[in-house]
């Protein structure tokens, strides 16, 4: 490879990148994914830190018994791994629907196949 063919390269990357960045496409998806990834990764935070906050400051109430050996903070423990697996799949369908639908539209207009 010459000097000269490495530039060329780097000058047609330089403008395919250009040309992506300037897709509608490609900035919906890049807001869409960015809003939705924050929503779901505030919504886990809050989860997570109001359970310990609940351990923090009221313990009793964790200690509480339900039925038997199985006490308030159990039922909310299993809730909070049960609620972590339903957002995680909310991401996976909104990733294997409309991210995979614009992803698929940023390249078919980047390699010339329209939009």
């Amino acid at each position: 490879m010459t000097a000269g063919s490495e530039t060329e390269e780097f000058s047609m990357d330089e403008r395919l990148l250009a040309r992506i960045k300037g897709d509608p496409n490609y900035q919906t998806l890049v807001t869409e994914r960015s809003s939705f990834g924050r929503t779901l990764a505030i919504v886990t935070l809050a989860l997570y830190y109001g359970f310990i906050a609940i351990v923090a400051f009221d313990p009793s109430l964790i200690a509480a018994k339900i039925s038997g050996a199985i006490t308030v903070g159990l039922i909310l423990g299993a809730g909070l791994i049960v609620a972590s697996v339903l957002l995680t799949g909310a991401y996976v369908l909104r990733a294997n629907s409309r991210f995979d639908d614009l992803n698929r539209a940023v390249v078919a207009a980047a390699t010339g196949g329209g939009q």
